[in-house]
């Protein structure tokens, strides 16, 4: 990459805005050295790994750097065989160590989703946590060894307080002792010796050593002779209290020299996080994209902008007016033409600079960006002319481009500012037109051009492979929208920029009419293509709109359209509810008219049961049912072929019709009148009749019943009871069977399986009149039996159990004899 082309483009600007995400020293010495990549597989590795940050932030997870100093030269210091690091210095090489294992944790949990994540830190050996936590165990944060750094240390520190304390007590009972002679009752320290401060004309009075005086003189510092001694002792005692400090800080610096390697990885890997870190904090305050790197030769961004002129405008309260173009294999070349001050440039410097973010593996400020893998980028952008160098504008411009054309080499993007000028505007013209083309078909380059040259406009306009573009200018206004139009040439509109800017009106219109009547078609052509263009974006974004505008519709009937199917759904389960309540209330009445009081209690336990099926089917119909189900048109169980309840409509079929009229007999077929079920007269005695509806026997007045005879069904009815609640839906009851089992096999099951199970075979076995049962349920733990055991003894259809004989299963069974 063109160094001159980094400047230009200000990617050292770049950096500093990237440093601010950075949380450690390491972090941004990192951002210092960021380049765009030479090799495109670490370029592809690098956004990925960024893209994995950057989900996993989003799902919360992250890590944190905090109060980490550079290690740099800790880990140098460590190289040197025999170097003890001082206390401080070892501690933040703990806090690395706790810190990257730290990141390590969060990355290993989210592994699955991050693996470039996960190779970064997954060689991090754990030892480094536990030798972080003897670090911070033997230093505490002020770098002062604790006292429980090792026994040793902790007794001599108990011996020197206690000394110390013995030394101030002596020293402040000889104090009280000589009161007249001390200048303060206060023990002090000179020399790192305790001493007591006499006053210089009574220091005969006290016997010892004196270790200064007072800056005034008046006061003499003497240590008594009594505590020579200890003072000495004590001496002694720092002395070797700061021996085994040494000792300590010895042998820990040696544990970290054996984990060398390991704090060099743990150093490697917190940079590079905390970069990438950086990177994320850079996508976040610029709402960037990951750009894509492809191999197609395509460069597009979409509503790219300029990170350091969005940072300039925020702090202004002002937004950045994004980008959007691309450049392919097919047309390769953008001439951008308009107004001055319209922000050509900035189109340049906004392609250049998220051309050189993307190659560099960081996310661009663009909703998308797709770049090709650049060899080179090259910009001749500004005004480089310099006195010292004898170089003027024009001439600046040449060495530079001169320059650009040496070093191209594709795939290569270039960027041009103002092709040509600074010269007489024909040559200037017809030389930029050369220069574009040069680096278009000789180095097969990405070439963005401004100019306000009509030959380059031209050249445009008539060759395949180069677009127009131009920056909007409001004419009502006479200010820059500062817009990329493309596919549109552009007016330079100087005349009008000048009379903006405060040009004196006679000098506005003389230069108008200097303008040659060619140039003025031109300019006038040019405005009613950009109004053109205005008016057909104008349509699309109002066919847009519309578009929208139907689709909310839609969404809106959709909305409405649920709304009224859960309204539907609601009224069905309704409708349900009650057709179940009324079979209850049927069921109870029914059985209430059955005079055996045995019989009536078997039938009121399987209404029960038979209800409780109902309302299991009935839920189930309810969550599968389909729209026909709002059409529903009555209620109808039907049980073994026959009406239990109807409450048809009209226009429904039923299974049964009226009979012609005649009296009663045994035998006949009559619907009751009150419950609407169908039975079989058994007797008729007087005006009453004993009446069987299934198993069920009743008596009933002859003129609360009505002949009825069976009409075929297009089916054959199935055994069992159905709820019919519309054209399509019913809902199963499962009739008992003809032939039920003598015996249950439970093994295998679970205890509460088995234990609903029992209690289901042993109603079907007490309504068909059994004595006898056997459940069989195993050996095994014993749980199961002794839960069946628990289940039966409060049943009450059990009259008694007991472990079956040996010829029927022994202790895996158990026989139960049933109430009759």
């Amino acid at each position: 990459m063109n160094e001159q082309a980094f400047s230009t483009l200000e990617y050292g600007a770049l950096r500093e805005l990237l440093r601010r995400g950075a949380q450690t020293e390491m972090g941004r010495r990192r951002v210092d050295a960021l380049v765009p990549f030479d090799d495109l597989e670490e370029l592809r590795r690098a956004l990925s790994a960024l893209s994995e940050c950057i989900e996993l932030r989003r799902r919360g997870a992250s890590w944190y750097f905090a109060e980490l100093a550079d290690p740099r030269d800790a880990l140098s210091l460590l190289r040197i065989e025999g170097a003890t690091l001082e206390p401080l210095t070892i501690l933040e090489l703990g806090r690395l160590c706790e810190q990257a294992q730290n990141a390590r944790a969060v990355i290993m949990a989210e592994r699955e989703t991050a693996p470039i994540l996960w190779q970064m830190v997954e060689s991090l050996p754990r030892e480094l946590n536990s030798l972080a936590a003897r670090i911070s165990n033997k230093i505490l944060p002020s770098g002062e060894l604790d006292d429980r750094a090792s026994p040793e240390l902790g007794r001599l520190r108990a011996e020197i307080n206690r000394l110390r304390s013995q030394i101030t007590h002596h020293l402040e009972s000889l104090m009280r002792r000589s009161e007249s002679a001390i200048q303060d009752e206060l023990v002090t320290l000179r020399n790192d010796r305790f001493v007591i401060p006499v006053k210089a004309d009574h220091r005969g009075r006290v016997k010892g050593v004196a270790h200064g005086f007072s800056s005034s003189g008046a006061t003499a510092f003497i240590e008594p002779l009594e505590t020579i001694e200890s003072n000495n002792e004590l001496q002694s005692l720092r002395e070797t209290e700061e021996r085994e400090i040494a000792r300590i800080l010895y042998a820990l610096s040696e544990e970290l020299r054996r984990e060398l390697p390991a704090l060099e990885r743990a150093a490697l890997a917190v940079t590079e996080l905390d970069f990438l870190g950086a990177k994320a904090a850079f996508q976040r305050r610029f709402e960037c994209c990951v750009p894509l790197i492809n191999e197609s030769g395509v460069l597009e961004l979409v509503e790219a902008r300029h990170p350091l002129l969005e940072e300039n405008l925020r702090a202004q309260g002002r937004s950045v007016v994004p980008v959007s173009f691309s450049l392919d294999a097919e047309r390769p070349v953008m001439v951008i033409s308009g107004a001055n001050a319209g922000g050509k440039t900035v189109v340049l410097k906004t392609a250049g600079l998220s051309a050189l973010i993307a190659l560099s593996g960081l996310p661009v400020p663009a909703r998308r960006a797709s770049v090709p893998f650049y060899s080179s980028v090259l910009a001749d952008i500004g005004d480089h002319q310099s006195l010292a160098a004898n170089l003027s504008t024009f001439t600046s411009h040449v060495a530079n481009i001169a320059r650009m054309m040496e070093i191209c080499r594709p795939p290569a993007l270039v960027l041009l500012d103002e092709v040509g000028t600074g010269t007489d505007p024909e040559e200037g013209s017809a030389l930029g037109v050369a220069v574009v083309d040069h680096f278009r078909r000789a180095c097969g380059a990405h070439v963005l051009a401004t100019t306000h040259y009509s030959g380059l406009k031209m050249y445009a306009a008539n060759e395949d492979a180069v677009q127009n573009a131009s920056v909007e200018f409001d004419e009502k206004t006479l200010q820059p929208t500062y817009r990329l139009l493309v596919g549109v040439a552009g007016s330079s509109s100087g005349i009008e920029i000048a009379r903006r800017f405060g040009f004196p009106e006679e000098i506005v219109e003389e230069a108008r009419e200097r303008v040659s009547s060619s140039a003025l078609d031109a300019a006038e052509y040019l405005k009613r293509i950009k109004r053109e263009s205005e008016e057909a974006e104008a349509l699309r974004r109002a066919l847009e709109e519309e578009r929208e505008a139907v689709a909310e519709k839609y969404a809106a009937l959709d909305v409405e359209a649920a709304r009224r199917e859960r309204e539907r759904q609601a009224a069905f389960e309704r409708e349900l509810l009650e057709a179940i309540d009324e079979f209850e209330k049927r069921s109870r009445e029914l059985s209430s008219k059955i005079e055996d009081r045995v019989e009536r209690a078997r039938v009121e336990r399987e209404a029960q049961r038979r209800a409780a099926e109902l309302k299991r089917e009935a839920a189930r119909a309810a969550a599968a049912a389909t729209p026909a189900a709002g059409q529903q048109r009555g209620v109808r169980v039907v049980r073994d072929g026959q009406v239990l309840e109807s409450n048809t409509r009209a226009g429904e079929g039923v299974r049964t019709v009226k009979a012609p009229s005649r009296p009663i007999r045994k035998g006949d077929q009559v619907r009751l009148k009150s419950f609407g079920s169908i039975g079989i007269v058994d007797k008729v005695t007087g005006d009453e009749a004993e009446v069987r509806v299934k198993s069920l026997r009743m008596r009933e007045k002859l003129e609360n019943l009505e002949l009825v005879e069976s009409e075929p069904e297009p089916q054959p009815a199935s055994r069992g009871a159905r709820l019919k609640v519309s054209k399509g839906t019913e809902v199963s009851l499962r009739a008992p069977d003809d032939d039920p089992e003598t015996e249950i096999n439970l093994i295998g099951r679970t205890t509460d399986e088995a234990v609903d199970a029992t209690d289901k075979f042993l109603d079907e076995a007490y309504m068909h009149s059994m004595s006898r049962v056997r459940i069989i349920h195993g050996h095994g733990t014993g749980a199961l039996r002794r839960a069946i055991a628990d289940f039966l003894r409060g049943h009450p259809h059990v009259e008694r159990f007991s472990q079956a004989p040996p010829d029927q299963g022994g202790a895996g069974a158990t026989v139960v004899e049933l109430k009759q």
